[in-house]
């Protein structure tokens, strides 16, 4: 591990602090812990000059594709959350302007003559469980208008998705979901009783807001580069049919830094979007992140800095240890698999972060190089950022127990390793 420490550095110049990391169709959506484009875009720049086809084996809502595609690099994108591969197609799909400021005009045109309501539309509302704890009844009669002007008016599949995502987004806004946060977690009384948000309005901001979006996208895309987002987890397999083995130029991820239950909630953050959009697979994101599945075994992974960390939290918390255990037993499995697809003297790039359990810090930028080495990759360099821009929590309870936090991440970690 010194060779590692060698090679790891602190780079205020990757920090990007004052940088628009909202251009293009990167606009579109929020989502967690997303990686800033100007990161996955120096590291195209500085690995990926000659590259053809890059993955992203973690993909989220296409962040790497994106940059990317406008390079001329085609990409593939993988992710087990419907609403996450709905974004990230979406945002990499180019839309004839033309075509997608027609509907625009027709829904806004739409969106006037419902707001007079010379005649009363009696949309139907999904039926699933605790609509009514998240949405007023007015706001459940809005959505549904605008989810069946998408459904029925909205021919083109490409336009349609594109409207879905601005209603993705729109459904979680008009919630009553408290600001700022990826769990959910419902507003007081007092604030529900003074929110009475303008649904109509929320549609169209999002809508023309990445109507605009797309047009700066189309600008600066001046080439055939196309991405594909699929739905395989990489912790079992990845189709040959989809990437044969050594056919990989360049890998730029942000994978998860732990299982999603007690990091980032990738589930609970979609839930109400994917049960208003009616996505598969509505509760079990979590689940079938790496980790989901509680596995109650001891292991040794021949990693002394990943064997003591497990250690010592075991020491502390039995059943802690064997969350951080089971997200490494998946992330193990992943990384074996990805390596496969990889072309020699091929690139990759893990943005990762280093989080603290049980007041413990894991040192995953280390883990992550000590995986890759043993599948004949060698570590150019980790370079450290801070983290600006990244929506996490400044703090957590790592202790569960209530008054008692500790500081989250700060700074991530970006490893670059070259296979051999």
């Amino acid at each position: 591990m010194q060779t590692i420490a060698l090679k790891k550095y602190r780079d205020e110049t990757w920090d990007f602090k004052t940088a628009n990391t909202k251009q293009y169709t990167h606009c579109f959506h929020p989502y967690p812990a997303m990686m800033i484009p100007q990161v996955a875009g120096r590291i195209l720049d500085e690995f990926g000059r000659d590259a053809k086809i890059l993955f992203d084996p973690y993909c989220g809502t296409g962040t790497s594709l994106v940059e990317a595609n406008l390079r001329g690099i085609n990409a593939i994108g993988t992710d087990i959350n419907p609403l996450a591969r709905l974004i990230a197609k979406v945002k990499t799909t180019v839309i004839p302007l033309k075509s997608l400021d027609w509907y625009l005009k027709d829904f806004n045109d739409f969106v006037f003559s419902a707001r007079l309501g010379e005649k009363r539309i009696e949309p139907i509302i999904p039926n699933f469980k605790n609509i009514d704890y998240w949405f007023k009844k007015e706001t459940q009669y809005w959505l549904a208008i605008i989810k069946e002007y998408i459904e029925q008016k909205i021919k083109d599949k490409d336009i349609q998705d594109f409207f879905k995502v601005a209603f993705s987004e729109t459904v979680r806004e008009v919630s009553l979901t408290r600001n700022g946060e990826f769990k959910l977690y419902r507003m007081t009384k007092k604030q529900i009783e003074k929110f009475n948000p303008d649904v109509l309005s929320v549609m169209t901001e999002k809508l023309i807001r990445n109507r605009n979006g797309m047009a700066d996208y189309i600008s600066i895309k001046n080439n055939d580069a196309i991405s594909k987002v699929y739905d395989f987890n990489t912790v079992y397999e990845i189709p040959e049919s989809i990437l044969p083995p050594e056919s990989v130029d360049i890998i730029i991820t942000s994978p998860p830094y732990g299982d999603s239950r007690t990091t980032v909630a990738y589930g609970q953050f979609s839930r109400l979007s994917n049960q208003w959009l009616g996505l598969e697979e509505l509760n079990e994101v979590d689940k079938r992140c790496m980790g989901g599945i509680r596995k109650k075994e001891i292991k040794n992974f021949g990693i002394k800095l990943l064997d003591e960390v497990l250690s010592r939290i075991a020491d502390i918390d039995k059943n802690r240890a064997y969350d951080v255990l089971s997200f490494y037993m998946d992330y193990e499995k992943s990384i074996n698999n990805i390596s496969k697809v990889v072309k020699k003297n091929g690139i990759v790039a893990y943005v990762v972060g280093n989080r603290k359990v049980k007041g413990i810090e894991i040192p995953n930028d280390e883990i992550t190089v000590g995986f890759f080495e043993r599948n004949g990759f060698s570590h150019i360099k980790t370079v450290i950022r801070e983290i600006p821009n990244k929506r996490m929590p400044k703090r957590n309870s790592p202790s569960n127990i209530a008054g008692i936090t500790d500081t989250t991440m700060s700074h991530e970690y970006i490893v670059i390793l070259k296979k051999e």
